[in-house]
């Protein structure tokens, strides 16, 4: 299981965001205005409010050019910038997002421990999208020196330890995650991957079962049982419950939307022999639109 849901962590930041920006009332500028630094302030304000409330309901491409705007209109409010690099983030443009998510860093003021963490974790994610894992791992642990109490950030921390195959912190890593809610099942999913790459494959298979156990119609623990049971001993048990597990979610027949989710080259390479059996391309071909 990969990292994050950007949408809902995007939508999160924004619902629970203290902007206390004045109440202005259109979000558009006028079409005539008094080029004076306090004006152009207040309506670079009003755009980025009216950003976040676009956010809020999910309308990412009517609230880039605001955060965009309010950016250039307030420079030195790091919030402008943490709505404009979290935006980049979810349209998948990461190397912008760092820069972005940087300069929002960078402007922080001191004191509130709810908006410093959230923009530290949001630049560890981005982090983790350009490969960065070392400045990812630091980041992150410098936002949950501060706040311990967020999930997400415990997970990103895992994934970031097991791409620098820093195996036992990562588990760790996703036990504060579990600590935190026992029905994370990304979390207990992703120790398997951990212990699979360890060669632990009886531990990583009874962590996927334990997955499955908090959602029963998760593809990815299904289908990485699958595999693993194929591995140890071929038999029509593991056939069913790959198929069962594509059925679910065709997309786990692909062997790089698998590296996305984190799955390691041992079990790459098993998952590549187990895709090739007949029955399982039969299954995906059924899939295929």
């Amino acid at each position: 299981m990969p990292k994050r849901n950007w949408i809902f962590s995007l939508v999160a930041i924004a619902a629970a965001w203290p902007l206390g920006l004045p109440a202005l009332g259109q979000a558009l500028l006028p079409y005539r205005v008094d080029l004076n630094a306090q004006n152009l302030e207040d309506q670079g304000l009003a755009m980025l409010q009216d950003a976040v409330q676009l956010t809020r309901f999910e309308q990412y491409e009517l609230a880039f050019p605001r955060a965009k705007l309010a950016a250039q209109l307030v420079p030195k409010d790091f919030r402008a910038w943490f709505l404009l690099g979290s935006l980049y983030l979810q349209e998948e443009d990461y190397p912008t997002a760092v820069t972005t998510l940087e300069k929002a860093r960078d402007l922080l003021p001191s004191g509130n421990v709810q908006e410093r963490t959230g923009v530290l974790f949001m630049l560890g994610s981005a982090y983790f999208q350009t490969e960065e894992y070392l400045k990812a791992k630091q980041v992150f642990r410098q936002g949950l020196g501060e706040n311990e109490e967020s999930l997400e950030a415990w997970f990103d921390l895992g994934n970031t330890h097991y791409k620098l195959q820093e195996y036992e912190e990562a588990i760790a890593a996703y036990e504060k995650a579990i600590d935190l809610s026992n029905e994370f099942w990304p979390a207990v999913n992703n120790i398997g991957l951990v212990k699979y790459e360890k060669g632990e494959i009886p531990a990583a298979i009874e962590a996927w079962e334990a997955a499955l156990k908090i959602d029963t119609n998760a593809a990815e623990p299904m289908l990485a049982i699958a595999v693993a049971r194929y591995r140890q001993s071929p038999s029509s048990e593991a056939v069913r419950l790959g198929r069962m597990a594509l059925s679910l979610d065709p997309s786990y027949g692909d062997l790089d939307f698998l590296r996305l989710n984190l799955w390691g080259d041992r079990l790459i390479e098993d998952a590549a022999q187990f895709l090739a059996v007949p029955a399982i391309r039969t299954q995906l071909s059924s899939s295929t639109p």
